[in-house]
């Protein structure tokens, strides 16, 4: 298959590369950056190089492909990030609509069945809609759940606090999931040509944060290492005070009260996936490499 890929070579899109080639398909890599060909074309891909803002360059690219990977990279320089999530998604749209691509795979995440009230997430939901209104197509949108490299973010705080406090913590449970094993997913989405599915989960565990904790606290050698579950106003007032913009930060607090309460993995519950194969034990190794680093 001609497959093409978003995302450079991020996370979950390098992995996906590797596992892709060595099957044998042929692949186009879209980076913005053209310092990444090299290393594109070192996994044995094309690199092609140009923004998904740009409809005429993703429909040159797009043209031909069996299927194509979509997903929305990180901009923290757009003032308005439902917006950037709105425009990117109507590029892709264009794009498919354009050269008739009929597999599409969308990196999605779980809350994207919620319309409000998730945070950053929302974006999610607003490019599900605009891709489920082009017809014809063989669509599934891929929701992994937190990712495992996001704890990275309470190593400041377990150093100077000597505990991970956030608006969901104790006994709130945290599905999480390996990049790795999201690739794996997506790249067993890209070679369906038929009885695809509208939505498929991806998650490695699932834990109470007490559970993770211990967990992580093992590995970095402070077995007594507690998720406290704080207060929305500490954790907002918290953020402000690093420098966070305050709409950022009410965003990442809601997100947070979503985790707390139930609301993010409703659907997820409903339709549990086989997790994969990165145990919170294995990803923990890397989390206690960063931490004594």
């Amino acid at each position: 298959m001609k497959i093409i890929i978003t995302g450079s070579l991020g996370h979950i899109s390098k992995p996906l590369t590797q596992e892709l080639v060595a099957k044998g398909h042929t692949l186009s890599v879209i980076s913005s950056n053209p310092q990444k060909q090299e290393a594109i074309r070192n996994l044995g891909a094309e690199a092609a190089i140009g923004s998904l803002s740009d409809t005429d360059f993703l429909s040159q690219t797009f043209t031909g492909a069996d299927a194509v990977y979509c997903m929305i990279p990180p901009n923290y320089d757009h003032p308005d990030q439902m917006v950037y999530y709105q425009e990117t998604g109507k590029s892709y749209r264009q794009a498919i609509l354009r050269t008739g691509v009929q597999r599409v795979v969308c990196l999605s995440s779980y809350g994207a069945h919620l319309p409000s009230g998730t945070g950053f997430i929302r974006g999610s939901y607003f490019v599900e809609q605009i891709l489920n209104t082009i017809p014809d197509i063989l669509l599934t949108h891929v929701r992994p759940t937190f990712f495992y490299y996001n704890l990275l973010g309470f190593i400041d705080m377990i150093k100077t606090a000597g505990f991970i406090g956030s608006v969901y913590g104790g006994d709130d449970r945290l599905t999480m999931v390996s990049p790795r094993d999201i690739a794996t997913a997506i790249a067993e989405e890209l070679e369906k040509t038929m009885n695809t599915e509208a939505i498929r989960y991806v998650s490695s565990d699932d834990l109470t944060c007490s559970e993770a904790a211990a967990i992580l606290g093992k590995a970095i050698g402070r077995p007594d290492l507690e998720w406290k579950t704080l207060s929305e106003e500490v954790v907002l007032e918290a953020l402000l005070g690093r420098g966070m913009p305050e709409e950022s930060a009410k965003k990442y607090v809601e997100l947070g009260m979503a985790i707390h309460t139930g609301k993010l993995r409703a659907d997820y519950d409903m339709h549990p996936p086989i997790l994969g194969k990165v145990r919170l034990e294995a990803y923990a190794t890397e989390f206690a490499r960063v931490f004594n680093s």
